[in-house]
């Protein structure tokens, strides 16, 4: 038993790094990934994210969203996010958003975080 707890323990480890990025590193990762554009209660490039997940996309009043963006009509949730976040260009052609993150885990964990913000 204490063998086999050990090893259990112990597997995370021997993951691969996207496979280790815990819920808890998706604020360090959305910090180092997201905030050269945007804020959690203020817009700045890109609009703010407090409240993100179960808003209507291009929705936030007074923010110069693109025409493509203000079109989109749906609204945002993690699986949404996810497809956002790895080629917004490709979901929304016509988006003046540009940046990926190709990591599932960092994905993840950067949607995690944001589903605690709110608005």
């Amino acid at each position: 038993m204490r063998a086999t707890l050990t090893l259990l323990l112990g597997a995370p480890a021997a993951l691969p790094a996207s496979a280790q990025t815990p819920a808890g590193n998706g604020e360090a990762l959305w910090k180092s990934r997201c905030t050269s554009c945007h804020a959690i209660d203020a817009d700045r490039v890109g609009p703010r994210h407090g409240g993100l997940i179960g808003r209507k996309a291009g929705s936030v009043p007074g923010f110069a969203y693109s025409p493509a963006l203000k079109a989109a009509g749906f609204t945002w949730d993690a699986a949404r996010l996810d497809q956002w976040l790895q080629g917004p260009g490709k979901m929304v052609p016509g988006t003046r958003m540009f940046r990926t993150v190709g990591d599932a885990g960092e994905r993840a964990a950067i949607i995690a975080y944001l589903g605690t913000l709110r608005g």
